[in-house]
This record gives structure tokens, sequence and C-alpha cells, in this order.
């Protein structure tokens, strides 16, 4: 790592010790300017993170963007142009692809294991009571926007080359929610897939327990994969993953976690596609179909759960009907 840079002086305190940064940097011209530095690691809020990456992209570096990518679809789709027309690669740090339950059911998956995927469930539970106080709770739609986009992604990961109709969602306050709290803690989201797969997000954001669970379901034409992200499996701080076919049940020897690896892979590749001059798998045309999903759910939120229809971005990010 070259250096870092952040507009709080007072956040970079500490950090060349802690993880042997090399150069906190002044301001962003500087950073840029840096012949060293070649990716930038853009990780603020949605709103000014456009601007940031036009700007990074124009001093000639590579860019990995913090998700969600942009604040609407249309922004979306002007930072993928200005890489590609400057010959930059643009990648969104969807760094829930990594987590190791996830990522393993994604190779399985890929590799035919439960045949064709028919449906995927997810149901997670926790408290957004850490949100208090904070920028987060002023986020318009929380918890399907700025969190539920991890897995809007990884389902459009495992339902790949299938044709999204629509989106549908909800989000509810709950009734032990604070009364200060202003993000609606409650959603549920469901996507229709053309072939009539489908998929379906639960979010349960008021849980009063000390075992918060992040639990999914894929269920294909030749059996399941089930298991549990972010430690929160049978044993608490483990990740889970089970294949069941054919009458048995394996359990997968899973090593890892989410804030840890997750991260990692998001960076790790792409730097390895820089190097092998190739898409990223994270590249910022994929997640356009994903933001278009995140984005649909929360119109539809808005619109009592009426459906959304799912147009451009499947064609626009390599899944063509």
């Amino acid at each position: 790592m070259v250096g870092v840079y952040d507009m709080r002086p007072e956040a970079t305190i500490g950090i060349c010790e802690q993880f042997g940064v090399e150069t906190v940097f002044g301001d962003i011209e500087e950073l840029l300017s840096h012949p060293e530095v070649e990716i930038v690691d853009i990780a603020t809020h949605p709103d000014v993170r456009p601007a940031l990456v036009r700007q990074a992209l124009a001093a000639g570096k590579h860019v990995l963007a913090q998700k969600p990518l942009a604040l609407d679809l249309q922004t979306a789709r002007e930072l993928v142009e200005e890489g590609e027309r400057l010959g930059r690669v643009v990648a969104v740090n969807q760094n829930g692809r990594w987590a190791p339950a996830w990522r393993a059911a994604t190779l399985l998956i890929e590799q035919g294991a439960i045949g064709d995927i028919v449906a995927v469930t997810h149901l997670y539970h926790h408290n957004y009571r850490f949100t208090l106080g904070t920028l987060f709770d002023e986020v318009e739609h929380l918890v399907l926007y700025d969190y539920s986009v991890h897995w809007f992604d990884i389902t459009r990961c495992w339902l790949e080359g299938k044709t999204a109709t629509a989106v549908r969602a909800c989000e509810y306050r709950a009734p032990n929610q604070p009364l200060e709290s202003r993000a609606s803690w409650g959603v549920w989201a469901a996507i229709d897939y053309e072939d009539g797969s489908s998929a379906l997000i639960r979010g349960v954001g008021c849980a009063e327990t000390s075992r918060p669970r992040k639990l999914f379901w894929i269920h294909g034409s030749e059996g399941t994969i089930r298991g549990a992200v972010l430690g929160s499996g049978p044993v608490p701080g483990e990740e889970l993953l089970e294949l069941e076919r054919d009458g048995a049940t394996t359990r997968l020897q899973l090593v890892g976690s989410w804030h840890t690896d997750g991260f990692a892979g998001a960076m790790g590749e792409l730097v390895t596609a820089i190097a092998e001059e190739r898409e990223p798998y994270n590249s910022a045309r994929h997640n356009l179909l994903s933001l278009e999903l995140t984005l649909a759910a929360c119109r539809s939120a808005e619109d009592d759960g009426r459906p959304v229809a799912i147009e451009r971005e499947q064609a626009l990010s390599g899944d063509d009907p």
C-alpha cells in the first residue's frame, strides 16, 4: 500500500504504525499524482463517490469503488463507460462475493453441483441499534440499499444467465424500534425470473438475540446448498456450507471470514485481472444488474410493494436473455 488520504486528518492518526502504510497524503490531488499509485480504493459514501471515481480515472488510475456504486443507474453506467473509454478498470467492492460460504456456494453452482438453480432464499436477523446517531441512520432505504445490496448481488451471481423480470419489496418500522431511529429496520424483497425461478430476501433488523444469523438456501434441480455467513453458523464465529444431493449431505470445511477474506478477495480479483488483462469478476459492468435490482427494490418499497420491471442492465452486464 502506497498511502492513504481522508478528508478528516484525525481518521488517519496511527494508521502508518498499525498497518505499515508509507504515506498519509495531504489531499486527493497529491495521492492521484503519486507515480507509484496504480489502484485507488474509494471507500466514501455514495453521494461523493462518482466524482472521486471520475477524478481517479482522469489521473490514469484503476479504481475499486465501494458498494453501492452510485445512487442511480445512469451515473453508474457513465462510470463504466468512462473507465472503458480511458482504458482503466473500474471494479466494485462487492466483498460478499468472497465471504467463504458464499464463495464456495458460487463455485459449486458453477460446477453444476445441484443442477439448474430454481430458487434462492435468504434470511438474516440482527439489530441495527449500532446505526443510531450515525450517518447510516440518515441513509434513505438504509437496509434495502446500503446493506441488502450484498444479498441482491450474490443472488444475481447464483442466478447468472437467467432473465430477471421484476422486483417487489417492502420496508417497515419494527414495533420495537427506538423512536429516534430514522431508517426502517425490517425489509423483504422478491425477485421474479422469466423461467419461473425466484429469489427471496428477508431481513429482520430488530432481533433481540445474542446469535444474529445470516442464513441462505439455494435450491437446484438436482440438490440443495444451505449455509450461513458472517460467522453465524452452528458454531459461533464460524461459517457453514452444506451440499445435499442424491440422498447424502456433505458439510464443506471453510476457512476465513467475510470481513477479512471478502475485502481481500475484491481487491485481489481486481489486481489479478489487471495483470491478466481481463475483466474482473467484480467489474462495474457486471455489477450494473446488482445495482438495478437494488434500486428497483427501493422503488417498489416506495410504491407499496408494487412490482418494478427489470429492463436494461442484464444485457449491459453480460446477461443477455
